[in-house]
């Protein structure tokens, strides 16, 4: 069962089952422009799952309309994760499984799905 979402910004997120979803409107070549967006939210409005020990799945999905924007997906990734950090999980070393992705949607947004590793 899926809770209601937190935030009325850019970022968003909400609890699903064991895991959390956050989304991000909008795309931009800076991947490091996520970091202090994602890490604002999570400070300022995340009340939800407090960070866990065991190993994690982070799923990364940056959907783009047209052509995609130049930036490296791993940039992305860690920019990302750093932002997390500390409010999922404890470490970036419980990411036992890292999966990012780009591909042609309906809008332009990066999705994030973060669980404990089954």
């Amino acid at each position: 069962m899926s809770a209601d979402w937190i935030g009325i910004g850019k970022v968003r997120a909400r609890e699903t089952g064991q895991g959390v979803e956050i989304t991000i409107d909008g795309l931009t070549t800076q991947a490091k422009y996520y970091k202090p967006l994602v890490y604002e939210f999570m400070r300022k409005e995340w009340r939800g799952a407090r960070p866990s020990w065991g190993d994690h799945v982070v799923e990364i999905d940056m959907e783009h309309v047209g052509e995609p924007p130049h930036m490296d997906l791993d940039n992305l990734a860690k920019a990302l994760l750093d932002a997390i950090k500390g409010y999922l999980f404890h470490d970036d070393a419980q990411v036992a499984r890292l999966l990012v992705q780009r591909h042609e949607g309906e809008r332009e947004r990066i999705t994030i799905r973060v669980f404990p590793r089954p």
